[in-house]
């Protein structure tokens, strides 16, 4: 299947819109996309007048719509980016697709693999590129077990457990309160389309599964505590946790070795900067501090690792690499669906 489409190379700037700019759109992709002159940030679609207001005073050159369809229906964009709840990503991309745009969606890519499937064959037959924002390859810890992996520091791995978890027991906010699995919804849905994404990029291939999908809050509309167990064809087994019930929570990745293993505490910290207003140009945005620096080892004999850069800049990097110059997409649609083929055997397994 072709990265991308066959009329190569575009012009620079690529003139991107945003659909959403609620967490999604305001944090991961308006100041990322501004910051790369590949991208012109030309549109940014919001309803709600708040979040309208802010994106103008964040991005004054911004034209803010109302809806889709006016974005779609200009004719002067390259690129769409979809960061609006899960049940609205297909047919969203498919009015992208009808208006001949490149387009980058969120996790989870679509609340089905079958019509994810349907959505990626006809964006390959329009010879127009779709991927998937899955901005979790770029954490710093994870680039850092990436590499501590390519050097085989912990010699043969064979348990992967990797962690998502805070305390919010109060009850989920905007549409997540009442989104259902069916809609996208749930904590397996939104945390675990990473560790999942991390842990088959890292192993390989899923052979088997097992999990607990639990509904904590009550009268909650889908999981919002889940621990998964995957087997990996290489031999790994991962355990991974999302919670927004933990009390106190684990490390964000402990890795076993027959040699070593590597144990990290604390998230990547970019999010967070984005959030108290840092940007993706200042020196040292996704420099973690030493203090939160993982370990190496094993009992008695460790080692500090310093983390690489988390470089969420690299997704549109490679992006404009791929429209710009042919080069491959930054993530690749199908192992996006691939994630979501897990989770349907994971809530099939466990209704």
């Amino acid at each position: 299947m072709p990265s991308a489409p066959s009329d190569l190379p575009r012009t620079v700037p690529i003139r991107a819109g945003v659909l959403g700019y609620g967490l999604s759109g305001r944090v991961f992709h308006a100041p990322f996309l501004a910051a790369n002159p590949d991208f012109s940030l030309d549109v940014i679609v919001t309803s709600n007048a708040e979040r309208g207001a802010s994106a103008r005073q964040s991005y004054p050159g911004v034209r803010v719509l109302a809806s889709a369809e006016e974005l779609f229906a200009r004719g002067d964009l390259d690129l769409v980016v979809i960061g609006t709840p899960p049940e609205t990503h297909v047919p969203l991309a498919h009015a992208a697709l009808d208006a001949g745009l490149a387009v980058v969606i969120d996790k989870p890519f679509s609340t089905t693999s079958e019509a994810g499937w349907e959505l990626v064959n006809r964006a390959h037959g329009l010879g127009l590129p779709i991927t998937v924002f899955q901005n979790r390859r770029w954490d710093g810890d994870f680039l850092t077990l990436r590499a501590l992996l390519a050097e085989n520091a912990l010699g043969q791995v064979y348990r992967f457990e990797s962690r998502f978890e805070s305390f919010k027991p109060g009850p989920p906010r905007s549409w997540k309160a009442q989104a259902t699995p069916a809609a996208g919804g749930g904590i397996l849905f939104d945390l675990g389309a990473h560790l999942i994404d991390q842990a088959v990029l890292l192993f390989g291939p899923v052979d088997d599964v097992s999990a607990e999908v639990t509904t904590r809050y009550p009268d909650g509309a889908a999981d919002d505590d889940t621990f998964v167990s995957l087997h990996h064809g290489s031999g790994v087994r991962s355990h991974l946790w999302m919670s927004k019930f933990a009390a106190q929570v684990g490390p964000r990745y402990r890795v076993l070795g027959a040699a070593a293993a590597y144990v990290k505490w604390g998230l990547d910290g970019q999010e967070e900067a984005i959030q108290a207003g840092h940007l993706p140009t200042e020196p040292d945005f996704g420099l973690e501090p030493e203090s939160a620096w993982g370990t190496l080892g094993t009992d008695g004999a460790t080692t500090v690792v310093p983390t690489r850069r988390g470089r969420y800049v690299s997704f549109y990097a490679e992006l404009a690499d791929a429209l710009l110059r042919g080069a491959a997409l930054p993530v690749d649609a199908g192992d996006a669906l691939r994630t979501i083929e897990v989770m349907e055997r994971i809530h099939a397994l466990t209704r």
